[in-house]
């Protein structure tokens, strides 16, 4: 399963391709969805954001496209009218000038107005993302030692999201083994020096 970097990485193609360009065609595959294709339409992408797995697609006129790719969404950028071989199910379709970037595959899709993205129950329950550039070594090292984590394993803390958003498997094992601390560790048990450089690598790593 992908984590964050791969995440904002694919974000990154996405935004290259279509951001701040006219849609001159949307289409969604669920019902629920077709009412925003004309009402997009015409629209701009302004930003495509990460939070841990999910990402948020930000239009100008206020709404936001919710996906989490889960196991097997997928995004894809191509040409203007060419259409990918491919077994997977399109669901979404965002089309400009030149390039249209399409998602296959997910199923855990909404738009949400302004209000509905500040109470999202996904996004209330996430961390600060490791990839976003404002949250700093001090503010995980504080989040490290706060009554809610202070006391977990690293094993599973390192897994939660509500910790820190973006983190996975491959990232867990090269975070502690950077720091020279094991699984079983809690922060509690950390000398100022070890969380010092835990904190480092929790956003260093990843990014």
């Amino acid at each position: 399963m992908p984590e964050g970097p791969e995440i904002r990485r694919a974000a990154d193609t996405l935004e290259a391709a279509i951001k701040g360009k006219p849609l001159t065609n949307v289409w969604f595959a669920f019902d629920r969805l077709k009412p925003f294709e004309s009402q997009l339409t015409g629209q701009t992408v302004t930003e495509m954001e990460t939070r841990g797995k999910a990402l948020l697609t930000h239009f100008s006129d206020g709404l936001t496209l919710y996906s989490h790719n889960q196991l097997y969404g997928v995004w894809r950028v191509v040409e203007r009218g060419e259409t990918p071989h491919t077994t997977r199910v399109l669901r979404v379709k965002l089309q400009t000038v030149d390039k249209t970037i399409l998602l296959y595959s997910a199923s855990d899709i909404e738009m949400l107005t302004p209000e509905q993205l500040a109470t999202h129950p996904f996004l209330q329950r996430v961390g600060p993302d490791v990839l976003d550039p404002r949250l700093t070594p001090e503010a995980v090292r504080l989040r490290l030692l706060s009554p809610r984590f202070r006391n977990r394993q690293f094993s599973g803390l390192l897994l939660d999201q509500a910790f820190l958003a973006g983190l996975g498997n491959y990232l867990r094992v090269e975070i502690l083994w950077q720091v020279g601390i094991t699984g079983q560790h809690k922060a509690r048990d950390l000398s100022e020096t070890q969380l010092a450089a835990l904190s480092h690598a929790l956003l260093d790593i990843p990014r």
